[in-house]
């Protein structure tokens, strides 16, 4: 073909997608753009049609104070307790899963997907009761074996406790559909040779499994830290961000500021900061993925 001919017809294709592209790109960067502009002003509630520029301001008012220290600390508790756990009982479970011999596997892969087919919303009033210390089921089981009632959210730990295992309760049918997804697309003749060659369970599982699974964890791991670093719902619905801001995060301090008090403009600081710090902890965890991958 001769080379002009191509670049029309690649420019020609490059058009078709113009329109689209350019859709994606104002709906993506406008409200990026507005935030950080907006985050270099004091616009708020007071301030909705006159508002003016005071530059650093309300970066300086943010990174002084101590509640930004402690919402930051308290979203790092948050996403890593809830990331092991969750990758973790999902690989386990997609082990199990993975098995030959286990009769009605399909049954129970289907049953696993119950708590992820419900709405989020749904799953976690009905949880937020189920805490409950008064009538709710945990406390009514823990009788059953003579542990006093706990007032699950109302002090920080135990409050900690209720939503790191809520959240595993809502995700890990993710993680274990997607690590068993992996598992399968394995040959499994690589584990019948494995067995002819006397392999024992744990050498298949870590000369086999682990290294061709690396990808599938590295992606699963990075995906799921940022979705659960903005994870809004379940500290907004369970807890509120309480007691005090001892369980609050980024995400729920940001929501709060801009729809319950109106500082918009703080709201959209703690946006800006958030997705720094996020990028930063992202491209690191991919760093660190790289360079094992090379090691092993």
């Amino acid at each position: 073909m001769d080379p002009l001919q191509n670049l029309n017809r690649v420019l020609t294709q490059y058009l078709y997608l113009l329109p689209i592209i350019a859709i994606a790109l104002f709906l993506f960067l406008y409200p990026v753009a507005y935030a950080i502009y907006i985050s270099f002003t004091n616009f708020n509630l007071y301030h909705l049609f006159r508002y003016t520029f005071i530059g650093l301001k309300v970066y300086e008012q943010i990174l002084s104070s101590g509640t930004f220290y402690t919402l930051l600390l308290n979203t790092v508790i948050w996403t890593v307790g809830s990331l092991v756990p969750m990758v973790v009982v999902g690989f386990l479970l997609a082990l199990i899963l993975n098995q030959r011999d286990i009769r009605g596997r399909n049954v129970f892969f289907t049953l696993l997907l119950v708590p992820w087919a419900f709405p989020a919303y749904i799953s976690l009033v009905i949880w937020s009761g189920m805490w409950n210390y008064e009538y709710g089921i945990v406390n009514k089981f823990l009788g059953l074996f003579g542990v006093p009632p706990i007032n699950w959210l109302t002090f920080t730990n135990t409050a900690w406790a209720a939503l790191i295992l809520t959240n595993l309760w809502l995700s890990f049918p993710y993680y274990t559909a997607v690590f068993l997804s992996s598992l399968q697309s394995i040959p499994s003749e690589l584990y019948d040779i494995a067995t002819v060659d006397g392999a024992s369970a744990w050498q298949k599982f870590t000369r086999i499994t682990l290294p061709l699974m690396r990808s599938a964890i590295a992606f699963v791991s990075v995906g799921s830290f940022v979705f659960t670093w903005n994870n809004f719902y379940p500290i907004y619905i369970l807890t509120g961000g309480g007691p005090g801001i001892s369980t609050d995060i980024l995400i729920v301090y940001t929501y709060q500021e801009a729809f319950s008090y109106g500082y918009y403009n703080i709201a959209a600081a703690y946006s800006v900061i958030s997705t720094i710090i996020l990028a930063i902890m992202a491209l690191m965890m991919l760093r660190v993925g790289r360079v094992l991958e090379v090691i092993t």
